[in-house]
């Protein structure tokens, strides 16, 4: 365990990478080296957003670090104008308890809902209606007590500071003290020392942390260049003028500002006032279903399955059935997710009333009898052999995660309808972050170091495109082309030493292409939101920190087969002057599978990749348990035995067992483990 500084101090001024291509601190790194400092708790100021603040407090809990969500907030006199030059100042502000949390969310919200401009901005009306378990802090150089100091206009930094007291209290305003070793610093420290004696106002220390370690400054230049579209070689480009700006020991900042230990001292006191916060993570929040008068979420679910039941397998289902039903409906009301299935029913069943095409379903959700009696899927999980726990296991408690699949055309309808039967307020988009991966890194690192395109596209292309998601690191392998480039060219030498420390930053935000979040009340009463350039609502936080709280994430997937089916269904209804049934199309059709077994499957889902097909035409499919045994060969591992599978097809007398019991288990698949059932069994 690291030994506690003599002189504990708390940074209470920090930006991650979601302070976007200006913080470079990864938060699993950050905390790291909070660990390796011995401080006790760290926290997270990002620009205008807090979209690490569900990351830092699971991660830091981890640790024993203990975490305190903040803000650098972009104040502006009135945050719903919208003047053709703008001036933001910074301000630091901190939740000191749960009630303060949920204000900060309620405030960064508020900066993209209401008059969002460019930046996020709040104004002092908007602070004073959200004030509660807020501590604030007067900010960097660029927040208003500072700019006034900086011209000397004590009267109006005054005034500034009164007006925060009035807004936060008194007792939760802080007068901040930085020193990056810039002149202009020690001039406005000399004047925020002589403000908080005269007006009784404590002086706290803090370091604007914009990178971990004092090594990363020159990446953070870098980050900086790749921002602003600029090269490092410029001299007038936007830069940080010292490399000062790192998570700083508390011996650092002692010497940074040595006649202020008191100012180092308060960054403790703040800390543990902040201790209060308590966020519930992995406790399930589902909307509550409207069901009829008389009725719980429980007893109508099983009324519609019951009815299901009847519509699948005629009025007297096999006792099999009824026996799994109501293993599965007791299941979903011991854990609480009634609600959960009534909502995917609903608006499946409502897109299926617009005439909008639904895919049968995907994923372990097919395992579910609930799910089939629903109509949720259309994939009978008793005559495949489909386990329910592998979708909802009671000793393994967390929310139900069924995708569904929608015509293109008709999937924003769906998302409408669930936003106008939940609430505008209570849905949102799920937003993503992109980031600086292995061969953009490179390309992005030779572009701001000044080479020419070719010679930054011929390192970049030493990059090997798969596997999806490969590091550098795993590039650079001894043997590979990158690290043979490396030793001897020092172009690429310079471009992959430049890029490293960047990769896995943030680079951009996005929205997720399906998931939509849909909360019990406000999105904004359990998480911060965005609006994207479209004007949507957007989390702030990732998909995985929206499950971390909780909070039910729904994939509506669009998919473009089945626009494809449903316009061929209308050009034959066309031709033949009768109705076509789609789902009561056979599945033993010999032609058919002759088609596919000689590889002709463009344009079929999950068949059309050359590979894909190859394998088709190996193995010769002639049942449609081939087909589906093929779509779970065709992935990485699973793909060394679809020779195996075809060969035993074609002469079962291959086929052996190591053991009798196995015969049961992997016969029908011609003696190859492909589904987890089987492995299960």
């Amino acid at each position: 365990m690291p030994s506690r500084p003599a002189q504990p101090f708390v940074h209470l001024h920090v930006h991650s990478d979601y302070s976007i291509l200006d913080g470079a601190c990864k938060i699993g790194r950050l905390l790291d080296r909070v660990q390796e400092l011995g401080q006790s708790a760290v926290a997270l100021t990002d620009h205008g957003v807090m979209s690490g603040a569900v990351e830092l407090y699971r991660e830091a809990r981890k640790r024993g670090i203990a975490p305190i969500v903040g803000l650098e907030a972009y104040v502006v006199p009135d945050h719903r104008e919208r003047p053709a030059r703008e001036k933001r100042a910074h301000l630091t502000l901190l939740a000191a308890s749960t009630e303060g949390y949920h204000n900060l969310i309620r405030l960064c919200s508020a900066g993209y809902l209401e008059g969002y401009h460019r930046k996020p901005r709040i104004d002092h009306e908007l602070m004073s209606r959200h004030a509660d378990g807020i501590i604030a802090l007067s900010g960097c150089l660029s927040g208003t007590i500072c700019a006034h100091l900086e011209r000397d206009d004590l009267a109006a930094a005054r005034e500034e500071l009164d007006r925060l007291c009035e807004i936060f209290g008194p007792e939760d305003v802080y007068l901040e003290l930085q020193d990056a070793g810039l002149p202009i610093q020690q001039r406005v420290n000399q004047h925020l020392v002589r403000l908080g004696r005269e007006t009784g106002r404590t002086l706290v220390a803090t370091g604007d942390v914009h990178y971990v370690c004092h090594q990363d400054a020159d990446a953070h230049e870098a980050l900086l260049a790749i921002q602003t579209r600029d090269v490092l070689s410029n001299p007038s480009r936007f830069r940080f003028e010292t490399k000062e700006f790192y998570l700083k020991s508390a011996e650092e900042m002692l010497r940074a500002l040595p006649d202020h230990p008191e100012a180092l001292a308060a960054t403790v006191e703040i800390a543990e006032r902040c201790s209060a916060l308590e966020l519930v993570l992995g406790d399930p929040k589902l909307p509550r279903f409207p069901v009829p008068d008389g009725e719980s979420p429980s007893s109508y679910l099983e009324r519609q399955c019951r009815e299901g039941m009847v519509r699948r397998y005629g009025g007297s289902p096999p006792a099999e059935a009824e026996e799994r039903l109501r293993f599965e409906l007791a299941t979903i009301e011991e854990m609480g997710f009634s609600s959960y299935f009534l909502i995917v029913w609903d608006y499946i069943r409502w897109a299926r009333e617009q005439g909008i095409a639904v895919g049968p379903g995907r994923g372990s959700a097919a395992g579910s009898l609930v799910s089939y009696a629903l109509r949720i899927t259309d994939l009978d999980p008793l005559a495949h052999g489909l386990l329910f726990e592998r979708f909802l296991n009671p000793g393994r408690r967390s929310l139900p995660d069924i995708d569904t699949d929608f015509a293109v055309a008709g999937r924003d309808a769906v998302v409408r309808y669930v936003t106008e039967r939940y609430g505008e307020s209570a849905v949102a988009r799920i937003g993503t972050f992109g980031k600086l991966l292995a061969r953009a890194v490179v390309r992005d690192a030779g572009r701001v170091l000044g080479h020419n395109y070719t010679a930054v596209d011929r390192i970049a292309k030493l990059v090997p495109e798969r596997p999806i998601g490969i590091r550098l690191e795993d590039a650079m392998k001894a043997g590979s082309e990158l690290a043979d480039a490396y030793a001897a060219d020092p172009t690429a030498r310079e471009i992959v030493d430049t890029a490293r420390p960047l990769e896995g930053l943030v680079r951009n935000e996005g929205v997720h292409a399906a998931g939509v979040v849909i909360a019990p009340s406000a999105v904004t009463d359990f998480l911060p939101v965005r609006v994207d350039d479209e004007g949507a609502v957007v989390t702030q936080v990732p998909d995985h920190d929206v499950e971390s709280l909780g909070l039910l994430k729904m994939d509506f997937l669009g998919l473009r087969n089945l626009d494809v089916i449903q316009k061929a269904i209308v050009l034959i209804e066309r031709s033949r002057g009768a109705a076509v049934d789609i789902e009561a199309v056979p599945l033993d059709d010999a032609g058919t599978y002759a088609m596919l077994g000689k590889g002709d499957a463009l344009g079929v889902f999950q068949f059309e990749s050359s590979g894909m097909r190859e394998a088709l035409r190996e193995v010769g499919p002639t049942c449609f348990d081939d087909l589906i045994a093929l779509v779970a060969l065709y992935r990485p591992g699973p793909m060394a035995f679809i020779s195996t599978y075809a060969r035993n097809k074609r002469d079962p007398s291959r086929v052996s067992f190591d053991d009798t019991r196995l015969e049961a288990i992997t016969g029908p698949t011609n003696g190859v483990a492909i589904y987890q059932e089987q492995l299960m069994a």
